[in-house]
């Protein structure tokens, strides 16, 4: 199963959990669990630092702590706190969870090396492209991006219920960023389409809106876990693991 795949399925067990665990200080947040004690352990679920894990055989957790992640793989028994302190701040999951003011250049964002697909630089970025739940902290200085700046395109973004009361955005050739002005007026848990810049199946976005902008990476992890923002999950956790 793949590492998204995972994440998903998640999701359910993991808003349970967060109603049902009492919010710890220096607490982890698992953001991927798998094996037999994943219903112990669901996505969501919050770990002190002191609190003693038991994994078995075929069990493996990747919990998000401190802006890192660690993988717990077992059988065995573990604590967070155990692990050494971390003495640098992650750079790549500050750059991607960082608010932006204004509408700022984008240059072209790389995959791995030898790899030619561009990759959203911003979590608060909506990508024209991906389907799905995005929470937004705010509707202000509200961002399109896309992959491919090669050339000029536009966009119809549009209620799903509505298609006739779309709105035009445009990319200028060499911008991966476009400015979405009336995403003022989009509504809280209602679906979008947006369709345009050569590809036949329009992207359908569902736009869920935080009451408060997170204090901190697991914070803003429990909140996309809660909601279904697995996009946003997904990019937390990948930035996380690259200093990891």
């Amino acid at each position: 199963m793949s590492h998204a795949s995972k994440l998903g399925l998640g999701l359910i067990a993991g808003a349970a959990a967060l109603a049902m665990v009492p919010q710890a200080a220096e607490a982890g947040t698992v953001v991927a669990s798998s094996g037999p004690s994943a219903e112990t352990y669901p996505v969501g679920t919050q770990i002190g630092d002191t609190q003693r894990i038991s994994l078995r055989a075929g069990d493996s957790l990747t919990v998000l702590d401190g802006g890192r992640t660690r993988v717990l793989e077992g059988p065995g028994s573990f604590i967070l706190a155990q692990r050494g302190a971390s003495t640098s701040g992650n750079t790549t999951l500050a750059n991607l969870t960082r608010r932006q003011r204004g509408q700022a250049r984008v240059a072209s964002s790389r995959g791995p090396e030898g790899s030619a697909s561009a990759t959203n630089p911003n979590i608060w970025y909506v990508d024209v492209a991906a389907s799905g739940t995005v929470c937004l902290a705010s509707t202000e200085r509200l961002n399109l991006w896309r992959a491919d700046s090669s050339a000029e395109a536009m966009y119809t973004i549009a209620p799903a219920s509505a298609p006739d009361d779309g709105v035009t955005v445009t990319f200028p050739a060499d911008e991966m960023l476009a400015r979405w002005d009336s995403a003022l007026q989009l509504r809280d848990g209602h679906a979008y389409t947006i369709a345009g810049g050569g590809s036949e199946t329009p992207t359908q976005v569902t736009f869920s809106l935080l009451d408060e902008m997170p204090t901190d990476v697991e914070e803003m992890a429990q909140a996309f876990i809660a909601r279904g923002c697995t996009i946003q999950l997904g990019q937390l956790v990948s930035a996380a693991q690259s200093e990891s």
